[in-house]
């Protein structure tokens, strides 16, 4: 798919991005990264993957707010 193809290289991206110091970034920089991992989300979200992410962090939540009360 097309979709996934597109989604690595932008995922290989962000980890790069992210690995380095929070101090060598400037503001330019850290919108820069908020809006390809923004990019990477749209990509990955109606993949079978990007679904299957969205049932764990759902379950987690419920789980979390669920132990909360």
């Amino acid at each position: 798919m097309l979709t996934i193809n597109v989604a690595v290289p932008l995922a290989v991206v962000v980890v790069r991005r992210l690995w380095r110091r929070t101090e060598a970034r400037s503001r330019f920089d850290e919108k820069l990264t908020v809006v390809i991992v923004l990019a990477l989300g749209i990509l990955i979200a109606p993949t079978p993957a990007g679904q299957g992410i969205l049932d764990i962090l759902g379950r987690l939540a419920s789980g979390v707010t669920q132990a909360g009360r």
